[in-house]
């Protein structure tokens, strides 16, 4: 099926999103939820439609698809058996159906200014959506304790991957990456949250290593790395104590909180252990519930068992009167509970195979033909999805609606790329192959598949290229 507004179709699916803010519930503007989800799904769907398709298929893409149909239309199931809210059900759903939406899109075989409109529209999105959440959160104002919660973007650290590819592994740099950069150093600051520390820890590491193929390119990747970070982060902490006095005195008490309390326990993460063994003792209260989950949009709550950790931060009253339906805090433990061993562990473990199999093609790829085509869309690809497990650490990254769609398209990219690598490794031979002596008479090469930008391609070019491999970077257009 063709269509001359794909390009049109992408930027819709991709974008208006971004501007959703995270803490939009029930109480906030239906329209406005409608007219930002409603061209993310019309533009994706359009995309399914209209895009070419793999002749064959692979383990991965398979193992990948199964388990996004087992949570997504498998959902159902649970659904009918337990009789949940319908309203709050498919509430939940949503981000996982975006993130089917975008996985189906994004895994095809997309010619190449194709893939690079949809990794400029992902690109553009997360730093819109970044811009938006750090604006909003600034403008309604408060202490640091409100203004917190509100001016981290839900692709936070699917951002700072993109960035880190650039920096660590492509070793690429320019003004607008780096402003980007120390700009979401300066939240991560200012939000006074630990999980997002160690998760941009996570995604430095996986860069590190992705871009060593060798131990000793491992050791001089680590050695570059750790002095730009420290430079970066440090000069960042410098300026945001000058300028925010009292973002030292947060990050001090809440590093020592644990100390404050009678228990020994953190209070945020005394809150996180009762939500979670709430829902550990509803889905293992019987075997059908362990099997087939309580479904998305299940009531849950905190576990007596923490009252005494929580009682200098709320009375009985009030702990008692928490009634939650949104998906849960802990994404690992929230499948097991709304889908249960058949529909909801599917889903964690098929990304974590995703990001294991494709750095596995990646690091074969990188030491034997770096310059493979598809391999920097799949370098990019890894490192946005590595950000699904590292959001995980604070939060459930498929709780917001825009992440969703951001981490089903990182897979599809992931798992097509993938597929495009190995199935060049089938015609080339594989990637160490050496190459036919001179002596012996030609033989017909199929032709190679077109060359894509091993840059992010975010803005126009700063400067003209060669017509066979357009080089796309992050520089600004050209006054």
């Amino acid at each position: 099926m063709r269509n001359r507004f794909i390009t049109l179709w992408i930027w819709l699916a991709l974008c208006p999103l971004a501007v959703d803010f995270k803490s939009v519930d029930e109480n906030g503007s239906r329209i406005t939820q409608i007219l930002l989800t409603l061209p993310a799904i019309a533009g994706t769907i359009v995309l399914v439609m209209t895009a070419p398709r793999f002749a064959g298929g692979s383990q991965l893409r398979s193992a990948v698809t199964i388990a996004l149909m087992l949570t997504v239309p498998g959902s159902l199931v649970p659904q009918l058996l337990q009789g949940n809210d319908f309203g709050n059900y498919l509430r939940v759903l949503l981000p996982f159906m975006l993130m089917l939406f975008g996985y189906l899109a994004a895994c095809r075989p997309w010619q190449t200014d194709r893939l690079v409109q949809v990794e400029k529209a992902m690109f553009t999105g997360m730093v819109i959506s970044l811009l938006f959440s750090f604006g909003y959160g600034m403008a309604i104002g408060g202490g640091l304790e409100t203004v917190r919660f509100r001016i981290v973007s839900v692709v936070f650290l699917a951002l700072q991957g993109l960035l880190l590819h650039e920096f660590v592994i492509a070793r690429r740099f320019s003004k607008l990456t780096l402003l980007l950069f120390l700009l979401s150093v300066a939240i991560e600051l200012l939000s006074v949250t630990r999980s997002l520390l160690v998760g941009t820890a996570m995604l430095f590491c996986l860069a590190t290593w992705l871009g060593a193929p060798s131990l000793r390119q491992l050791l001089k990747s680590v050695a570059r790395a750790m002095v730009i970070t420290v430079a970066l982060i440090g000069g960042t902490v410098v300026i945001g104590s000058a300028l925010f006095p009292s973002v030292a005195a947060h990050w001090e008490q809440r590093i020592s909180a644990a100390k404050a309390t009678a228990s020994g326990i953190d209070p945020t993460t005394a809150t996180r252990l009762a939500e979670i063994k709430d829902q550990m003792d509803q889905v293992t209260a019987s075997t059908v519930s362990l099997l087939l989950g309580k479904g998305f949009g299940h009531n849950y709550r905190y576990s007596p068992d923490y009252l005494t950790a929580l009682s200098g931060q709320m009375s009985e009253k009030e702990f008692y009167a928490i009634n939650e339906w949104a998906a849960g805090h802990n994404f690992w433990v929230y499948q097991l509970f709304a889908g249960g061993v058949v529909f909801g562990l599917a889903l964690p473990f098929a990304v974590l195979f995703a990001l294991w199999r494709g750095a596995v093609i990646y690091r074969r790829w990188r030491r034997h033909a770096p310059d493979a085509p598809y391999l920097p869309v799949l370098g990019r690809a890894l490192m946005v999805l590595a950000a699904l497990p590292a959001t995980s650490i604070g939060g459930n990254p498929l709780g917001p609606r825009y992440s969703g769609l951001v981490y089903g398209v990182a897979l599809g990219l992931l798992v097509g790329s993938c597929m495009r690598l190995q199935r060049l490794g089938v015609r080339r031979g594989t990637p160490a192959a050496a190459r036919a002596p001179a002596t012996q008479p030609a033989t017909p090469q199929p032709p190679r598949p077109p060359r894509l930008p091993v840059s992010l391609p975010v803005l126009p070019p700063a400067r003209a290229a060669a017509p066979s491999a357009p080089r796309l970077t992050l520089q600004g257009p050209r006054p």
